[in-house]
């Protein structure tokens, strides 16, 4: 099993591996789709290279392993690695366009947009690194993944404020072109240089004919590669032009009917939100690991013949299914007469099933819902179905029944049983309260043994030294000292006459058998009892066939409501039930903390109060695509969801700070409000759509969820795929309108000073 879990691990952090480089492929193909030309999108694909390489020298700093999820970690910032890198370069090629020079674009671009980089950068970081602090199954699965994003994240905001301006200042002309006019004007001086050069000349035409034959092997595949990139860029650049036609006209529409996109949006986000409770909740996804078992249990006291019958009919059907690869069992388990018959023993077996290559979790449902109809045509068997633990948690659902007298908890139990297994929504059933094997139960009488002079403790250390036997001595097997005991061979039903006959007084003048003082009867006592904060329980677990966690959890409350409860037992519904809600009350706690310091850091950069306030208007907006896109896909509401949500809180918000940043500056310039909004959202149109393409297609990997280890990715990046393009369409339209409403203040003007 520890082989198999750890080819599982490596196969999933391959897979993970896979989808950050795959994710970081498709967002250069969108850069250079936008930009169109080669020099600027390596420019900004140079960031991912450098932010990656300096992030593992943080997380190695840190004592941060390659794992999943930290892994997972990169490829989720893959996409955001170059959202500065873009805003900066895009800015700096248009002051290149208004005629500035290579340096002066770099100097006036990066200064113009280096406030808005720096506070998107931030805002971020204070969604992410919070996470670190978050306590339950959240914060042990996503401690990691929160560091990792941290230092890509400060790292790209580096690379954008200094690899990037520099790159961008270094002119395209050659630098020898000053030599080479200098040469040009001087040619008598150079007669030797220019021998050496026709020298050279010759020489390389025999080269020449060498090359041109690889080049027209190679020209087929240039013509393929530079398919490749025209598809891209027309299409991007398809998207550009058609966007800006469409946008200008639908934004001065916009803030010229403001109070129906701000109801139209409120009604969005309110119908939207009724469909929260059609999702469903689970604590996390099932990991499918392509393996399973199941642990079968036949009544307490059957012989391991049986038992072997039972196992080897389960395992005969099961290796009649196609996705079925290899099965083996064990019939018979532990070798203790006082075992737990509930755990271990003759009538227990185990089945292990392996699936074959590529099989999923769809094929494993499958498998398992197969076997469960031939496990239930075998009477008298109990089964439960188990994956490898690469996480510990609970059964899904677990009821609690607490009380002192044993008999009421069998009674409560017994109802809460049936009334799960008659719901259907509940399968592989179990409880804590079974039988155990047959034993001899002794019951003193202490007032007739104190009127005998006879204290019950000592009768007690007689009756165990005749039944467990007598220590003869002790037998040295290397460093083990195995006491040898000498005890009766008689049959059950003869022990137990001659326990009755027992002398427990042999000392005494007058001697008294042990049925004197005790009443001897053979019955079966419980199997176990448990205690739970010094209380005695019955542990109820379950899995659930069908539906979600949180729906079932409804389910299981309502049948221990209608179930009447004796004076002194009580009952509640636990298990991962509970684990989910203590997890999604702590990442509540966490989402507000995230949505204050994003306010605090841009309210610092902003130095207003309104202007932040502006800008959160995109958290809700970026919950209706994250809703929505959970429920086309069918994904439930958990905690890889829910941190999908956190992360949406400080991703969104960036497009709205370099949008309103750069009203803030064409106001300050003189243009009035709506002159400066329809400028910024002009000119901010295509760096806001880039950054979310590249963001989203760099999720795109992990969202269609293939490989070891996928569930664990697929519903964070769908929820930040669909919040973030859902958001950026509103984004365009909703955030200038509330600016325009809520921003009344007058903004001083900078004065020019007039030429002397």
């Amino acid at each position: 099993e520890i082989y198999d879990q750890s080819n599982f691990i490596s196969a999933a952090i391959n897979q993970v591996t896979s989808a950050a480089i795959i994710g970081g492929v498709l967002a250069v193909l969108v850069l250079y789709g936008f930009l169109g030309d080669a020099r600027s999108t390596w420019i900004i694909a140079g960031a991912i290279p450098v932010s990656v390489i300096g992030t593992f020298m943080l997380m190695y700093m840190n004592d941060v392993s390659l794992n999943i999820m930290s892994l997972g970690g990169i490829a989720l910032a893959v996409g955001m690695l170059v959202d500065n890198a873009i805003v900066v370069l895009e800015n700096i090629v248009r002051k290149k366009e208004k005629g500035l020079s290579q340096k002066e674009a770099a100097q006036q671009g990066t200064a113009e947009v280096g406030s808005a980089v720096v506070a998107a950068t931030l805002t971020t970081i204070a969604v992410f690194f919070p996470m670190v602090f978050v306590s339950g199954i959240a914060g042990e699965l996503f401690a990691d993944q929160a560091l990792t994003v941290t230092f890509a994240l400060i790292l790209s905001l580096l690379v954008a404020l200094t690899l990037i301006p520099m790159l961008a200042a270094l002119g395209t002309d050659s630098r020898y072109a000053s030599e080479d006019k200098e040469f040009r004007e001087q040619p008598e001086r150079n007669i030797l240089v220019r021998g050496f050069r026709w020298i050279f000349a010759l020489f390389t035409k025999l080269i020449v004919l060498v090359v041109k034959l690889i080049r027209l092997l190679a020209t087929g595949l240039r013509w393929v590669f530079w398919g490749i990139l025209w598809v891209p860029r027309k299409l991007m650049q398809a998207i550009i032009r058609g966007a800006s036609k469409v946008y200008e006209p639908m934004l001065v529409w916009s803030l010229n009917h403001r109070l129906k996109v701000v109801t139209a949006a409120v009604a969005i986000f309110a119908g939207t939100m009724s469909l929260i409770p059609l999702l469903g909740t689970e604590l996390i996804p099932q990991l499918s690991q392509g393996e399973f078992s199941v642990n079968l249990r036949l009544a307490p006291g059957a012989p391991i013949s049986e038992t072997d019958r039972a196992v080897q009919a389960v395992q005969r059907s099961t290796e009649q299914l196609d996705s079925v690869d290899l099965t083996y069992s064990v019939a018979g388990t532990g070798n203790r007469l006082d075992a737990n018959p509930v755990d271990s023993g003759e009538n227990t077996g185990t089945l292990n099933v392996t699936l074959g290559d590529g099989a999923g979790r769809l094929e494993e449902a499958a498998a398992m819902s197969t076997m469960r109809d031939d496990l239930s045509g075998i009477a008298g068997l109990q089964y439960e179905f188990s994956r490898p633990a690469l996480l510990t948690f609970d059964a899904p659902i677990q009821v609690e029944i607490a009380g002192f007298d044993l008999e009421q908890l069998d009674s409560v139990n017994q109802s809460i049983m049936l009334g799960m297994k008659e719901s259907g929504r509940f399968t592989d059933v179990k409880t804590t309260i079974e039988l155990g094997n047959p034993e001899v139960q002794i019951v003193f009488d202490q007032e007739r043994a104190a009127a005998l002079g006879l204290a019950v403790r000592d009768i007690a250390d007689r009756v165990v030294a005749n039944v467990r036997g007598e220590l003869a001595t002790r037998y040295t097997w290397r460093d083990k000292k195995i006491d040898v005991l000498v005890r009766s061979v008689d049959s059950r039903q003869a022990s137990v006459d001659e326990i009755r006959q027992l002398i427990v007084n042999p000392t005494s003048d007058r001697p008294v058998t042990l049925d004197a003082v005790a009443e001897i009867k053979v019955a079966r006592g419980p199997a176990e009892i448990r205690r739970l904060a010094q209380e005695r329980v019955a542990l109820i677990s379950a899995n659930v066939a069908y539906g979600d966690l949180g729906a079932a959890a409804l389910e299981a409350q309502a049948i221990v409501d209608s179930t009447p409860m004796p004076t002194g037992v009580t009952a509640r519904v636990a298990g991962q039930n509970e684990d989910m809600q203590e997890s999604f009350v702590s990442m509540q706690f966490a989402l507000l903390l995230a949505v204050f310091l994003v306010y605090l850091v841009m309210a610092s950069q902003f130095e207003s109060l309104i202007h932040p306030l502006v800008i959160l208007f995109t958290i809700p907006l970026a919950l209706v695509g994250a809703v929505l896109a959970l429920f086309i896909t069918g994904t439930t509401v958990n905690v890889v969801a829910f941190i999908g949500v956190i992360m949406l809180a400080g991703i969104v918000v960036n497009n709205a700070i370099v949008l309103v940043d750069l009203i803030n500056q064409l106001r300050t310039q003189g243009m009035q409000k709506t002159e400066a909004i329809i400028e910024a959202g002009r000119e901010r149109l295509r760096p806001i759509l880039m950054t979310t393409m590249t963001t989203a297609l760099g999720l795109l990997p992990m969202a269609i969820g293939v490989g070891e280890g996928a569930e664990m990715r697929t519903p964070m990046a769908i929820t930040v795929i669909g919040g973030l393009l859902v958001s950026t369409l509103l984004t365009l339209l909703v955030i200038p309108v509330v600016y325009s409403l809520m921003d009344r203040k007058r903004v001083p003007v900078l004065a020019t000073q007039p030429a002397t």
